[in-house]
């Protein structure tokens, strides 16, 4: 039987089954606050909260593992004080319940050194791995040649969302799930030593992009954004079938196509023309 890939409704969170039950989250980014109150914007700390919603979730789905999909923590190049208080807590406690994998993102540089390596926590390599069958790379990397050899792979990174603008120029932004398949020609020409003709080494995989767990982050629109706009190579490179996505929002409903989302009359497009002889204009008055 293949895995399955079942997100938990209304959670930016997957259960995936195969021989063991696992519990995917990604885009934590812990110690976020601290870097909002450096810009003058002054919020408690949310990392209880987070904490026990995914607690919660452990207790409701008894998983043999929680896999933490990249950027547990937020701040960069530094570690804030926030963090070294925090963190710590955070996954051991998560690894009294299970054990934890971590997929490293851009943001988690330092982050071996701030828990107890006694622990039942994992720390993988920055460009994925294969974990009971399923590929996990966070997304700002190329993922490792193994990852492209399994039949599902799930990232993150880029924190999808949907805006949909009304005439009066309203918006309303959701987080979404994004489910595509890689760009074969593409990943041919980074690739070089995979043999493609081998379904050893590659059996052109379904992606899953994950919403981001920390809804201070933000996101991407990705139907107002191009290819270029997204963040990590295999995605800004066209690596991925963009157009052909479907969308997902976290209640279940499939919004289609992302090519057919595009042409509503709410998703309005940036004109990148427009905004360079704006930019222009204002360099010359």
């Amino acid at each position: 039987m293949p895995p399955e890939i079942t997100p938990i409704i209304e959670e930016p969170a997957l259960i995936v089954t195969n021989s063991e039950t696992s519990l995917v989250v990604a885009d934590i980014h812990l110690g976020i606050e601290w870097d909002l109150y450096r810009s003058g914007i002054n919020l408690p700390s949310q990392m209880k909260g987070r904490l026990d919603r995914l607690l919660g979730y452990i207790q409701e789905n008894s998983p043999d593992r929680v896999i933490l999909l990249g950027d547990v923590k937020h701040n960069v190049p530094q570690v804030s004080w926030q963090e070294k208080d925090e963190i710590p807590c955070f996954l051991e406690t998560l690894a009294e319940h299970t054990h934890v994998d971590i997929i490293p993102g851009n943001h988690d540089g330092g982050l071996e050194l701030l828990f107890n390596r006694q622990k039942d926590i994992t720390v993988h390599s920055a460009r994925g791995a294969l974990i009971d069958g399923v590929g996990y790379f966070h997304g700002h990397t190329w993922p490792a040649p193994e990852i492209l050899a399994v039949s599902y792979v799930v990232t993150a990174h880029n924190h999808p969302t949907v805006r949909f603008t009304d005439a009066f120029g309203y918006s309303i932004v959701e987080p979404a799930w994004i489910r595509t398949k890689f760009n074969l020609e593409v990943l041919k020409g980074h690739f070089g030593n995979l043999n493609f003709e081998n379904p050893t080494q590659w059996a052109d995989p379904e992606l899953f992009v994950m919403p981001a767990f920390n809804e201070l982050c933000g996101g991407i629109p990705f139907n107002e954004s191009t290819q270029e706009e997204l963040l990590g190579p295999a995605f800004s490179s066209g690596g991925i079938k963009l157009e052909a996505s479907e969308v997902y929002l976290l209640d279940g409903t499939r919004l289609g196509l992302l090519r057919n989302i595009r042409k509503l009359q709410y998703t309005r497009v940036r004109n990148k023309n427009m905004d360079r002889r704006r930019k222009s204009s204002k360099g010359s008055t």
